[in-house]
């Protein structure tokens, strides 16, 4: 039997993510062998063991694993079904070079918020169109990452700046069918791409990205009053595609826009 099946590789375009891995192990083992990117694994069902810098190791489906990039590690299944994981190998700036041996001594992370916030980032690479919120995502969880391996997780600091929140927002006011990555945006204003994002949620209620996406539809939403077809009002409004315009529409309003369109065809030919 294959040693593994319901595997997917991706390569999505985003700075810091050299590519996303995810598989159902069921009879591999991996040999001792090394990675230049940093690997972040968790695991959906199954345990998996591995040795890493001299020491044994486990990895449980409730917690994180950090693998340091170049550091010789090894893993096995260690249930009958297999082993489920979902792998994000970083790039290796993502996280500081001197927090490498921190990472062989505690590779493991028993954090749920961080782990949720690992899973909301793999939905967002699989979604086409959301590449500001993939990188949002990807900047929460590197800067968690971070103060797990530095000891000083805590509360994240007061992010109280309305002026750089409201320039965020005229530049995505003003960016809003071309759109903008948050790298290019954190450049653009002067400050980290996390606190950025933190900043902007405190001040608006909602994260960078979801503002954006709230933006496209209430243009798309006008290009449809003036009769425009979805199809066209999805590319004019800055949407990956149609689809793409269908799960937002639908989620911000209710139903989607070609059912809007009907309903405003119908209303127009009423007496």
């Amino acid at each position: 039997m294959d040693g593994h099946a319901d595997t997917v590789v991706l390569r999505p375009g985003i700075d810091g993510i050299a590519e996303v891995f995810h598989t159902h192990l069921r009879q591999h083992a991996y040999p001792m062998h090394t990675h230049r990117s940093w690997t972040l694994l968790i695991i959906d069902s199954g345990t998996v063991r591995y040795d890493l810098g001299r020491h044994e190791h486990g990895a449980l489906d409730r917690t994180v694993t950090l693998l340091p990039p170049h550091v010789p590690h090894n893993g096995t299944p260690t249930t009958a079904q297999g082993l489920r994981k979902r792998v994000l190998y970083l790039e290796p700036e993502q996280i500081d070079t001197d927090l490498v041996g921190r990472a062989v001594d505690h590779p493991m992370f028993d954090d749920p918020l961080l782990r949720h916030r690992i899973h909301q980032l793999h939905g967002a690479l699989f979604q086409p169109g959301e590449g500001l919120e993939a990188e949002s995502r990807l900047e929460l969880v590197s800067e968690r990452l971070r103060q797990h391996l530095r000891g000083t997780l805590g509360p994240p600091p007061a992010a109280d700046d309305p002026g750089l929140a409201e320039r965020l927002r005229d530049l995505l006011d003003s960016r809003t069918v071309e759109g903008v990555s948050l790298a290019e945006a954190s450049g653009l204003l002067f400050t980290h791409p996390a606190y950025l994002t933190r900043v902007f949620t405190r001040r608006f209620g909602m994260p960078p990205h979801q503002y954006l996406v709230g933006r496209r539809v209430d243009l798309a939403r006008r290009l449809i009053l003036e009769r425009q077809a979805p199809a066209h009002a999805a590319a004019d409004a800055g949407f990956h595609d149609q689809a793409h315009l269908n799960r937002h529409f639908k989620r911000i309003l209710g139903l989607p826009p070609g059912r809007y369109a009907r309903a405003l065809s119908r209303a127009s030919e009423r007496p």
